[in-house]
């Protein structure tokens, strides 16, 4: 899972994606990891290590972008993927749209918007081949913004801590909302910046329409 060399081929990239983010960071209040060596590993390579769970030329759906991991970091070293971010901070949007601009990404959309709201509109329910989430809520919680994304067929990929059980404290949520567990993938970054799981989720029947429930539901009531 661990693809150093992407980013060292990409090098200026990720080199003006950490200046943009040191700039911006003390209005926007991106990230609390600002050290060079600390950035490489816990958001860039982290990011990219899931880079094999996407295939090319397709679209994909990140919820609470936030500073745009993983989905700058993945559209760095794969330009074919066309990204949708939905993000509910405007200033965080506004960065998102700096980065856009600065590095010259193209294909990417960004939703200045909840993930509730923007699967009340049919141009973003059950429309994308994929959905990613980093850093947002715990697994079953997270399940219920991210999975009705997805169209029959396609997968959730969530990138989280290396604590397993919060994998399997989702199945209900899986199954509620027409997905079920593909693939864990487990690995370590280096110099022990800590252990990691992806988790990947297949969409293999329709999302009920009453999901996500909205008002907080997701959270305060996890499936």
């Amino acid at each position: 899972m661990i693809k150093e060399q992407l980013i060292k081929e990409k090098k200026e990239y990720f080199d003006a994606f950490r200046a943009l983010i040191l700039e911006y960071n003390k209005r926007f209040n991106l990230t609390t990891i600002l050290d060079e060596k600390d950035m490489y590993y816990k958001h860039f390579l982290d990011s990219v290590a899931g880079i094999e769970c996407f295939e090319k030329n397709t679209k994909v759906a990140e919820v609470g972008s936030g500073a745009g991991f993983p989905s700058i970091a993945l559209k760095i070293v794969e330009p074919s993927l066309e990204f949708s971010l939905f993000e509910s901070v405007g200033k965080k949007c506004e960065f998102l749209h700096v980065v856009v601009d600065k590095l010259g990404l193209k294909g990417m959309y960004i939703y200045n918007m909840r993930a509730e709201d923007a699967l009340k509109e049919n141009i973003h329910r059950e429309q994308y081949d994929y959905v990613t989430a980093r850093a947002v809520a715990r697994m079953n919680t997270l399940t219920e913004y991210c999975l009705p994304f997805v169209k029959v067929g396609g997968r959730f990929i969530a990138y989280k801590s290396g604590e397993k059980e919060e994998i399997d404290e989702a199945k209900t949520a899986y199954k509620t909302l027409g997905g079920t567990l593909e693939k864990i993938y487990e690995y370590e970054l280096p110099e022990n910046y800590g252990k990691r799981i992806i988790a990947v989720v297949k969409k293999v029947k329709n999302t009920p329409l009453q999901y996500p429930r909205g008002q907080g539901k997701e959270r305060k009531q996890p499936l």
